[in-house]
């Protein structure tokens, strides 16, 4: 059977045709004729043809890949009176029987309650989640519900599986997950205008993965064999290692003739997409004379903008001083995805080099701006760690916080930023740094109030809620009172100063909960008692495409409040690392 070229020479010859192509028309043209992009660097030149190299993804395809949905049916208590005595269903049938396991008293009385409401949770298991790692659940009533809103209430523990109906009854799979939390609703629906909006919220970082999710490669069918498994974990090996119990050993460990499991390199655990497409782009039995011929193609495809990416791709995958010197002869190239390219290689080699380029496009370039920071977090570098310290600076709130989540990953113990957890449900982090002020709150991934600049007051007068039971009140001068009002209890009381740090305290101090919070920041920003910047989920979004013909031809300024609603094109092939996911 005759084998296909592989792909660096069927490129290659691909774009020497094109190149020629454009040639004829131009003369064929004159001056009147289009204008052509610059041929590639490869064109014109007395180059080697491409060695017949085999990568892994010939032979392979990624498993584990895919998100794994976890659902149950559970419970939500401590509603004020808005929840409902579910209809008879399977859902019911469900939940009583999972009450029944927990040993649960008067389950149908508690079920009758208006303070309680049946759920149906849901979550989605993240590709590479470890056992013990945390995940968002999202939580909403059936359709036949007569719950009114899920604010204010709490989910009891539940546990996630694949779950199936067959005839009119649930089937459970193995248990993967288990949840429980706060709900936050939206805190700023209207159940008058949109009731359906305050009977769904989610539980931030309330599911719970029992069990590690496998990661893997599969050989295809008409490849399999024990050898080539062999053969693969070991060029696999022969670039990554990582340590397990103290004791160095390689990521891939051949199972069978047809399945390789692949464990996490520690640089990659949050973007596991490109762990995946490195390893896919590693060579199997290259000789050295092989791999000589394969880097001077690849240095001449990294100066091309069109074939950069996958170059620099390749060049990461082989990892070795020559191509960590074409990568670093590339950092400082004319064209601006050149440099990202190579930059965003070298930063996952740990090159300092990589360092200064990657801050520019994630403070001046929307495009690179979410892989630029998720590069720099997976570095041990000084370096890399002062630009991200930088970037809390700039006036954009995404690459603010997108600074802030990099500089996290990268380690969490800082003192800088490691902040103070509050009723052990939320993390407050106040950050000493200049620029604008402002308060950033998330809906997604981990509960957390990310307050950039210090001694942040509230406007009075105000007056605010915080869930169902507590209010914020400051008429004037520099006191509010925060209360708490129980039915059959005397109110409580906190009075403290116009901090808005000092508010937050109270108000989790007097039992109030993440949403609560969340609730009364965002209503005093619509009121205008809270003057900083406000901003929710202000996530770096991926999929942007670099648009090179606008950058020839002007200047872009980003780093300003309106950057961070783009319009430029999107490209959904582009992987977003774990970093930034939502269901991180």
């Amino acid at each position: 059977m005759m084998r296909r070229a592989p792909i660096g020479l069927r490129c290659y010859a691909h774009r020497r045709i094109v190149g020629s192509i454009a040639i004829l028309i131009f003369f064929s043209l004159g001056c009147s004729g289009p204008i052509f992009r610059p041929q590639s660097p490869e064109a014109g030149l007395n180059l080697p043809p491409t060695p017949d190299v085999h990568l892994i993804s010939e032979y392979t395809h990624a498993y584990g890949m895919s998100p794994i949905k976890v659902e149950a049916v559970s419970l939500v208590t401590g509603l004020a009176g808005t929840g409902s005595d579910p209809p008879p269903s399977p859902q019911r049938a469900e939940l009583l029987a999972e009450m029944s396991r927990r040993d649960v008293a008067k389950p149908n009385e508690m079920l009758a309650s208006s303070n309680t409401s049946l759920v149906l949770v849901r979550g989605l298991l993240r590709p590479g989640i470890q056992e013990g790692d945390h995940f968002d659940v999202e939580v909403r009533v059936p359709s036949r519900s007569e719950t009114t809103s899920l604010r204010g209430g709490y989910l009891l523990s539940t546990r996630l599986t694949e779950l199936a109906v067959l005839g009119e009854q649930i089937r459970q799979g193995n248990l993967l997950a288990s949840a429980e939390g706060p709900v936050l609703v939206d805190p700023s629906a209207d159940s008058k205008s949109n009731p359906a909006v305050v009977t769904q919220g989610r539980i931030l970082g309330g599911g719970v993965a029992v069990k590690s999710r496998s990661l893997g490669l599969v050989i295809g069918h008409e490849y399999q064999s024990v050898r080539l498994s062999q053969q693969i974990a070991s060029s696999v090996n022969h670039r990554f290692f990582t340590f397990v119990s103290g004791r160095k050993q390689g990521v891939a460990t051949p199972k069978t003739d047809e399945f390789i499991d692949l464990i996490i390199q520690p640089r990659y655990k949050d973007n596991v997409a490109r762990y995946i497409r490195i390893v896919r782009n590693i060579s199997v039995n290259e000789s050295p004379h092989e791999l000589q011929d394969r880097l001077l193609l690849l240095e001449h495809q990294l100066a091309d903008p069109l074939t950069a990416a996958n170059a620099a791709i390749r060049l990461e995958a082989i990892g070795n001083e020559q191509a960590i010197g074409i990568l670093n002869q590339n950092v400082a190239a004319t064209d601006p995805e050149v440099r990202f390219y190579a930059a965003e290689a070298l930063a996952y080699l740990d090159q300092t080099s990589a360092v200064q380029t990657l801050a520019d496009g994630a403070r001046d370039e929307p495009a690179f701006r979410v892989n630029s920071l998720a590069a720099l977090s997976a570095m041990n570098d000084v370096t890399a760690y002062d630009a991200l310290r930088s970037l809390l600076e700039v006036s954009s709130a995404e690459t603010r916080y997108g600074a802030f989540r990099a500089l996290w990953a990268m380690n969490q113990r800082d003192p800088f930023i490691r902040g103070e957890r509050l009723g052990d449900q939320f993390e407050l982090h106040v950050l000493d740094v200049p620029g604008p002020k402002m308060v950033h709150v998330t809906r997604s991934y981990r509960p957390e109030i990310v307050m950039f600049g210090k001694d942040q007051r509230f406007e009075l007068p105000l007056v605010l809620d915080a869930g169902n039971n507590i209010l914020v009140n400051g008429q004037s001068g520099d006191k509010i009172t925060v209360s708490k009002f129980s039915p059959g209890a005397e109110p409580q009381q906190k009075v403290v100063s116009s901090s808005v740090v000092d508010v937050i305290r109270a108000i989790v101090d007097l039992g109030g909960t993440y949403p609560d919070v969340v609730q009364a920041l965002q209503q005093a920003k619509k009121d205008g008692s809270l003057t900083s910047r406000f901003a929710v989920d202000a996530l770096p979004q991926s999929g942007r495409q670099y648009d090179h013909d606008v950058h020839e031809h002007a200047e872009r300024h980003t780093d300003d409040p309106a950057a961070d609603s783009q319009d430029a094109p999107v490209d959904v092939s582009t992987p977003m690392p774990n970093l930034f996911t939502q269901e991180r």
